[in-house]
């Protein structure tokens, strides 16, 4: 066999350098992605107010798990009931609202149109099958009183009515964050996704659609029709600058629990919703999380020497600053 002529030698090692560097350069595309958009590492966290427990979620099924809470507690539903429709949705679709599923089953429930949920339209409206759930939940006798796996089965009807229970324990580190029963115990990295709504007027839409129109009326203001435009007529219910919205949360709510209990509620929605609503920071209770601190926490607030609003005087109201 004759030897390799010295342009084929030189033709080869040029072949080995330029794979090389498109691998490299694939690799730096690749982790440039990864951060940008955070990847498909899990960018929130939430742990127990009182022991070592926590569980990691991704932007996407916290927005998720926001409106399931949001809803439930706007139905005057108890915390047990939030912590099982939690438990259903991470079973049913691990909290993302999937398109498909077994036969017609869809969104975060998998509920089927052919059983009588709603229109495929409909069903994939988190809002709206989060409605459907806890209208069904309410009419299962004593469910409180069940075990989780239980009433999610009386629900659900499930081929695999067992399969409920292994998800309670992260449910109910959730419903404790996202009902507001737990303080500072919900911190997302805050990178906004490339589909990011910005602005204050997104995170009046967004209130409404999880909360209803009476999250803005409360605070003072004026909500259109629609619900999802709503104008200020009250200082409180404004944006203080063009970047921020102030909810203030001085009364105690409709649904039984504190006025402090409804202020986290709200700061952790604000926080699960930060990479969608691109938010880059949020204030309650002399406690601030703040977008892409290495840490995640909520960090205290020097109120004395702090004059904006939702700090001092102001630091009953939930403040939400985005980053347009």
């Amino acid at each position: 066999m004759s030897e390799p002529s010295p342009t084929s030698k030189r033709r080869g090692r040029l072949l080995r350098i330029g794979a090389a560097v498109a691998v490299l350069l694939a690799l730096a595309g690749y982790l440039t992605v990864q951060y940008v958009t955070g990847g498909a590492a899990p960018g929130c966290k939430v742990v127990a107010a009182h022991g070592d427990a926590s569980y990691e979620f991704t932007p996407e099924q916290a927005v998720n798990a926001a409106t399931i809470a949001a809803v439930g507690t706007g139905r005057g539903m108890p915390e047990r009931a939030v912590t099982i429709a939690l438990a259903t949705a991470l079973q049913e679709s691990g909290l993302r609202n999937l398109n498909h599923g077994d036969r017609d089953s869809l969104g975060l429930f998998q509920q089927r149109p052919s059983q009588g949920w709603g229109t495929p339209q409909e069903i994939m409206d988190p809002t709206y099958a989060a409605g459907m759930f806890y209208e069904h939940l309410a009419k299962v006798p004593d469910y409180t009183d069940l075990p989780l796996t239980v009433a999610a089965q009386r629900v659900q009807r499930s081929g695999f009515p067992e399969a409920y229970a292994k998800h309670e324990p992260d449910a109910t580190l959730l419903a404790d964050a996202l009902t507001g029963h737990s303080a500072a115990t919900l911190t997302c990295q805050g990178r906004p996704s490339a589909t990011a709504t910005a602005g204050p007027q997104a995170v009046r839409a967004a209130l409404v659609r999880d909360f209803g129109r009476d999250v803005l009326q409360e605070a003072g203001a004026v909500v259109d029709d629609d619900g999802a435009s709503p104008s200020p007529a009250a200082p409180h219910a404004s944006a203080v600058d063009d970047r921020t919205v102030t909810l203030p949360v001085s009364a105690a709510p409709q649904d039984g629990r504190s006025a402090r209990q409804r202020g986290w509620q709200l700061a952790h929605w604000a926080v699960a919703n930060a990479s969608a609503l691109h938010i880059e920071r949020v204030s309650y209770a002399g406690r601030e999380w703040t977008a892409g601190l290495t840490d995640g926490e909520w960090h205290p607030v020097d109120a004395k020497n702090d004059d904006r609003p939702g700090t001092g005087a102001d630091a009953g109201a939930v403040r939400i600053t985005t980053g347009h």
